[in-house]
């Protein structure tokens, strides 16, 4: 396994450096290769993850959850390396493309590589290192385009992601001193370390330390009430990148809260934890599900839909049932896909139509035959429909809700859900499904930005009507490692 590691942790870091002066050419093969591999040295993992623990070294540490993230992070990286090409390839002609495509690819690959190695580290200050490095690099990677609003909304995204980053590092320190109490000054923050001291660490501090992580990683997750800097970021940066922070950087946001849950459950049982998630939870899907009904930016709503699908998982694992943990694993990765789908399925619209504005986009299924069902289908994946990876997790998280029971809680997320479904179907059905009034000649942008969409559609079938056995059995050992089950 050190190979794998060595692919994960280096290859993305390698693409970039030679992106920063190569031609963009060569800076595309180089990072759908790297991209490509590093999915391929996910998957490697998973069999063996899904039996027992895969280390290299002190520090770098793969068990089921962090290889439920790292399959998300991959399989975008791989899809979004292949879009990217096509999404650029109206701009090849200008006189700065090379000079900015080469500061995309670098920025695109070091933005990937952050986020593989996050869920890697087995240290809660590595852990919290490496989101502070996501965010550096996506900041800059939402102010590339250099508009005013770009930067307002990349200025937005760094001054409050900091202040949760803030917190979250008064959550380490807190975290780092309750372990110090039993296992002595000297210990490093290892999760193994923590799980085992769980039971005689001093309850208080742990209550706080927890709260303050999902406060602070909440920032980056997108909860209610510190999201507002994600409609502006996701709306602002290219469509490539809005994929990624999407699909992969709050999901992993989201997995450094599931470690600090792990400890608490394990310090304080279940109830304080699983009540903390609940509340954001709950108040973040229901302002997305209102949200959704009033926005005119293609890319506000998509993004309004994150924070619903974040509250989501923060729901699913306040119940606590093990099929609701395992819904919430596998929900990880259907929302990858899917959203990933609706950027780039999103991307096509801007790019076809020169505006973002859903009232100025009609007629998208007749004039683009792939492009246009394809994103109808992502919209379908992403409000829950079969037989889509979606549907199967909800419904696994909704069964979990029942038999916990949190019976009004699950009647919440149900009603909330459909709501969503709703608002997400009306701008759907304004840009796809009305009659086309402008004239543009009918086809598709580039091929390019429609095969990995082709492949996200794949990936959402196979996660709802039949997932391998291997990533069934990940998904299962993953949930038993939520409730403290090793």
């Amino acid at each position: 396994m050190t190979a794998t590691f060595v692919i994960l942790l280096a290859v993305p870091l390698v693409a970039a450096l030679a992106c920063l002066w190569s031609p963009v050419r060569a800076c595309q093969a180089v990072t759908i290769a790297a991209g490509v591999a590093s999915f391929a040295a996910v998957c490697v993992l998973v069999p063996a993850a899904a039996h027992h623990d895969v280390t290299l070294g002190r520090y770098v540490r793969a068990d089921a959850i962090s290889v439920v993230f790292l399959l998300a992070t991959s399989f975008l990286y791989a899809v979004v390396a292949a879009y990217s090409v096509g999404y650029f390839a109206g701009d090849a002609s200008s006189a700065d493309f090379g000079r900015y495509a080469r500061r995309f690819y670098a920025g695109l690959n070091l933005f990937a590589w952050s986020m593989l190695v996050a869920p890697l580290m087995s240290s809660l200050a590595l852990l919290w290192i490496a989101i502070e490095v996501t965010t550096v690099i996506s900041a800059l990677l939402v102010a590339i385009e250099d508009t005013d609003r770009a930067v307002e909304a990349a200025w937005k995204y760094v001054l409050i992601a900091s202040a949760g980053l803030g917190l979250a590092l008064l959550a380490t320190i807190f975290m780092y001193a309750a372990g110090a109490h039993v296992l002595g000054q000297s210990y490093d923050l290892t999760f193994a370390e923590l799980l085992r001291a769980g039971p005689h660490l001093p309850r208080t501090v742990v209550r706080l330390a927890y709260g303050l992580a999902v406060l602070g990683f909440g920032t980056k997750v997108g909860l209610f009430p510190v999201h507002t800097w994600l409609p502006d970021a996701h709306a602002e940066a290219p469509t490539p990148v809005s994929a990624l922070l999407s699909g992969s950087l709050l999901a992993v946001s989201f997995y450094a809260i599931l470690r600090y849950y792990q400890v608490s459950v394990a310090a304080l049982g279940p109830r304080f934890p699983q009540g903390i998630l609940l509340a954001f939870g709950i108040a973040s899907l229901l302002l997305a599900a209102l949200y959704l009904f009033n926005q005119g930016d293609v890319k506000r709503l998509l993004a309004y839909s994150s924070v619903e699908h974040m509250g989501i998982l923060a729901i699913g694992v306040s119940f606590g049932a093990p099929i609701a943990l395992a819904g919430v694993l596998l929900h990880v990765l259907a929302h990858a896909a899917a959203k990933g789908n609706a950027f780039m399925g999103a991307g096509v619209l801007v790019r076809k139509y020169q505006t973002k504005r859903i009232a100025r986009i009609d007629g998208g299924l007749d004039l683009l035959p792939w492009s246009g069902p394809l994103l109808l289908t992502a919209v379908l994946a992403l409000s829950a429909m079969p037989p889509f990876g979606i549907f199967r997790s909800e419904f696994q998280i909704v069964a979990g809700g029942f038999a916990a029971p949190r019976n009004v809680a699950a009647a919440v997320l149900i009603v909330a859900i459909t709501v969503a479904f709703l608002g997400l179907s009306l701008s759907a059905n304004r840009m796809l499904l009305n009659s086309h009034a402008k004239r543009l000649p009918r086809g598709e942008p580039s091929a390019w930005m429609v095969v990995p969409v082709v492949a996200g559609v794949a990936a959402l079938v196979l996660l709802g009507v039949h997932p391998p056995a291997h990533l069934t059995e990940l998904l299962v050992r993953g949930a038993a490692e939520l409730r403290g089950v090793r």
